[in-house]
């Protein structure tokens, strides 16, 4: 079969006009960007008052080098339920280019489920990335500037908090020393840079309900602390206005298409593992707005995309989910079991057995805590045989979950068919949605509610410096913000190592990081970090361009 790229630069792709008008969207809230994307202007959201659609969430079991295809079955379901004669609309993120250039590759789907034009999409698109980068960096340079212009808020350099971005996997910005040089060159401190994907105003971007609530959240956002350990917020330095005219277009969701032409918003894209993971909230609402079913996905592994998506994004808005799609391959779960990498092609009864266990906490989760309709979505390889595939068919039964295989890499729409009618079926079912902790809980509850019922962690290790910070920030009033884990997407515990389905592990929570705009506090476990670095082989390397200008070697 042909790679991603090619299928993508072979397909035929529709007037975004088209798109736009299957959708419903007219005209006059389209912002083109050439032919093929297009921004949608937010007035949209106030004049469709046609009922909401089924919210469908796409998640996964933990990520494995063997792949899961969360994007592609997203993708492909969105596909299917329009073959089936529903009217669904795509609601996903936007890649970064830390990931595309590094190991984990695009994030546009793949085979013959994918959103396109691909290209596009995993590298500058609409611009976004850029003007979420461009308002971190301002808010960082008016804080330095601040400071060396006499500093009239008496901010302490030590208990500065803001850190400057870039959206590229850089390990040597991980920890910093500016302001070398004479003293016209700016004051002398530490700092570092986040991949912009961590940023706070990304998280901000992806939470605001429109451009007032957008320009509110960024006042809101502390940079660091005086003298007397007061927060100092971004409007104490006159900031958010020009930050927010700095995202007053990036804002808008951006409408692509998938290759049999769903219409499809990509908008935000904050990681899963140091972020909340999902796609914006008006994108998910347009999306809900547009279509009788609005299919998105949340980052990595249930126990961190989902879980924020719940306890975070649908507190926020209050959004109600309607079913789940927890996808799965054969091949990543006899990884989870310890199966050899250079085996996976074998039938592996054995460790597809050792490593089920993985999946199954996953749909314990979603079906015991969350209380939501889930179906496991079986994302078929060409080797899996019949004996691996109804092993696990058989194994969701005891907990009482279907499991559809899933084929829409090879075969588009045709191959979720069936994964399309059981979704159809599951939005139907009563639906007892809670959350996994209430607001009421102090900080350090709630991350034990989510290490102790989420993970299944045995014990939960808070650093004296945590255990400061959460006294502090409740002091402060930020006591009754939700909190987001920042832990490694390989395994339910912070060690990376430890796959399956690990029990009597101990989650070590080293520090706290509020983020008062996007309205959380990140909980830093392990030895998690918001600026990757890139692997020995970057998939950069890979990548090149003819003299036609058509780009190769991106996936």
């Amino acid at each position: 079969m042909k790679s991603d790229i090619e299928i993508a630069q072979q397909a035929s792709i529709r007037p975004i006009g088209e798109i736009a008008h299957k959708a419903g969207i007219g005209e006059e809230y389209l912002e083109h960007y050439g032919n093929t994307k297009a921004k949608v202007d937010n007035r949209l959201l106030q004049r469709k008052r046609n009922p909401d659609g089924k919210l469908v969430l796409v998640s996964a079991i933990n990520p494995t080098a063997a792949g899961e295809g969360k994007t592609t079955t997203t993708v492909g379901l969105a596909d299917a339920l329009c073959a089936i004669g529903k009217k669904a609309v795509v609601a996903m993120r936007e890649p970064s280019l830390g990931p595309v250039f590094g190991i984990k590759g695009g994030a546009a789907g793949g085979g013959m489920a994918q959103v396109i034009p691909m290209e596009d999409i995993n590298l500058h698109f609409t611009g976004d990335f850029h003007a979420v980068g461009t308002a971190n960096n301002l808010l960082a340079a008016m804080l330095d500037n601040h400071i060396h212009q006499g500093n009239t808020l008496r901010i302490h350099p030590k208990r500065i908090t803001w850190k400057r971005c870039m959206d590229m996997n850089d390990r040597q910005l991980r920890g910093i020393v500016g302001g070398l040089g004479k003293e016209v060159d700016g004051v002398l401190r530490e700092d570092g840079f986040d991949i912009t994907a961590a940023s706070e105003i990304m998280a901000i971007l992806c939470l605001a309900a429109d451009i007032r609530d957008l320009k509110q959240r960024l006042a809101r956002i502390v940079v660091g602390y005086t003298q007397d350990h007061q927060p100092v917020r971004a409007a104490d330095l006159n900031a958010h206005g020009a930050m927010t005219a700095l995202l007053k277009d990036a804002i808008k969701p951006n409408l692509v298409q998938t290759l049999e032409g769903t219409p499809a918003l990509i908008h935000g894209g904050p990681f899963a593992n140091i972020a909340h993971g999902c796609n914006s909230l008006m994108a998910t609402r347009m999306a809900l707005r547009l279509g009788e079913y609005a299919v998105t996905e949340a980052g990595f592994g249930a126990d961190l995309g989902a879980q924020k998506f719940f306890d975070i994004k649908c507190r926020v808005a209050g959004l109600r989910p309607d079913a789940v799609v927890l996808v799965a391959t054969v091949r990543a779960l006899k990884l989870h079991g310890g199966a050899d990498k250079q085996a996976l092609e074998a039938e592996d009864l054995v460790a597809l057995e050792k490593g089920l266990p993985n999946l199954l906490r996953h749909v314990d989760n979603l079906k015991n805590v969350y209380h939501v309709p889930t179906v496991v979505a079986i994302n078929r390889f060409p080797g899996d045989t019949r004996a691996e595939l109804e092993r696990i068919a058989t194994k969701c039964r005891d907990p009482g979950i279907n499991a559809v295989v899933s084929e829409v890499w090879q075969n588009g729409s045709e191959g979720g068919l069936q994964l399309a009618q059981e979704v159809v079926r599951l939005c139907d079912e009563p639906n007892g949605f809670r959350f996994c902790h209430a607001d009421d809980l102090p900080i350090l509850e709630k991350i034990r509610a989510v290490t102790t019922k989420i993970y299944r962690a045995s014990d939960i290790d808070i650093s004296p410096e945590a255990v400061k910070q959460a006294q502090r920030l409740e002091s402060l009033g930020f006591g009754s913000l939700p909190v987001c884990m920042a832990k490694t997407q390989y395994s339910f515990s912070d060690d990376p190592s430890r796959l399956g389905a690990p029990d009597g592990f101990t989650i070590h929570v080293r520090s706290l990081r509020l983020l008062a705009g996007a309205g959380f506090i990140v909980a830093m476990t392990g030895d998690i970090l918001t600026m990757p670095g890139l692997p020995k082989d970057p998939a950069a390397e890979k990548i090149d361009v003819d003299d036609d200008g058509k780009i190769s070697g991106l996936f």
